[in-house]
């Protein structure tokens, strides 16, 4: 377990680490996740290394969103005046998320000939 969440963390501070050095504004984290699936792809052996405390990672992952939650909580006071400009966000991108969904969708799904 514990050689699966260093490779894991490993990844994540060259990720950090890039984004930092290159200042991309790109979240580290997120570069870390594609090295990690390039990393994957190319050596299917690191998948097994990793995948059993991966998924028990994944069973436990709503656990690491209280501490998002309870930054959104603390900022809230912060945004009082802006009430308008943040609805008009969600509900653009809630409405965005879902044609895009939709779009995909019906682009990855069978023709009537097709099938």
């Amino acid at each position: 377990m514990l050689v699966s969440f260093t490779i894991l963390l490993l990844f994540q501070c060259l990720g950090e680490g890039i984004a930092y050095v290159l200042h991309l504004p790109v979240p580290g984290p997120v570069i870390g996740m594609l090295l990690l699936f390039a990393a994957l792809v190319a050596a299917p052996a690191l998948l097994r290394k990793i995948e059993a405390d991966a998924n028990e990672l994944l069973r436990h992952l709503s656990l690491l969103f209280v501490p998002a939650g309870v930054g959104i909580v603390a900022a809230a006071s912060s945004s009082s005046g802006h009430w308008l400009a943040l609805l008009a966000g969600l509900m653009g991108s809630t409405l965005l998320t879902l044609a895009v969904t939709a779009l995909v969708l019906r682009a990855a799904s069978p023709k009537d000939g097709d099938v």
